[in-house]
């Protein structure tokens, strides 16, 4: 598959699950998104949510403009209905959501590596290029902002886990 039809199959994923309000807002929902970036499950999904949040919270923006908990109402079975928890999403919190995917899940150019089976360090050079390039595509396409032009935080989050550790240490 050559570049072009990578970037346009995923380009075409993420569009194909968008919705839209009454107000004509665009919207993804998190348990549809949690599918198409092949989470095993939406429980495993919740914490990256939540790590995405946080990211928003810490540069300062309302989480409540791009994240907004709602009941969905599924199917589920001989024309039942009940009601799931869910989350509605805006295009910015989408992407928060890929910049603070599970660190423990196959990275997307792993799992195309394993896929087709690529054994050939220049097959899987071109590989790790393409996939990066249709992540930073997408990047772009969401008008985000490129990973290199973030705000480099004062502290890191093991220094705060450490703080977080002495404080309460101390409060004991």
């Amino acid at each position: 598959m050559s570049k072009k039809d990578l970037m346009q199959q995923h380009s075409e994923t993420f569009e194909s699950i968008r919705h839209f309000d009454e107000n004509s807002n665009e919207y993804w929902l998190a348990r549809q998104l949690s599918r198409v970036l092949e989470y095993s499950e939406y429980r495993h999904f919740l914490p990256v949510i939540k790590k995405a949040k946080e990211a928003l919270t810490t540069s300062k923006h309302s989480a409540a403009d791009h994240f907004e908990d709602i009941l969905e109402m599924v199917d589920i079975g001989s024309g039942s209905k009940r009601s799931v928890p869910d989350v509605r999403l805006s295009r910015y919190a989408c992407y928060l959501i890929v910049q603070n995917g599970d660190p423990f899940r196959a990275t997307q150019t792993e799992e195309k590596l394993r896929r087709e089976k690529v054994k050939e360090k220049q097959a899987a050079n071109r590989t790790h290029f393409e996939v990066g390039h249709t992540v930073r595509q997408t990047i772009k396409e969401l008008g985000s902002t490129m990973p290199e032009n973030l705000p480099k935080l004062e502290k890191s989050i093991k220094q705060i886990e450490r703080e977080k550790k002495r404080i309460e240490g101390k409060k004991e």
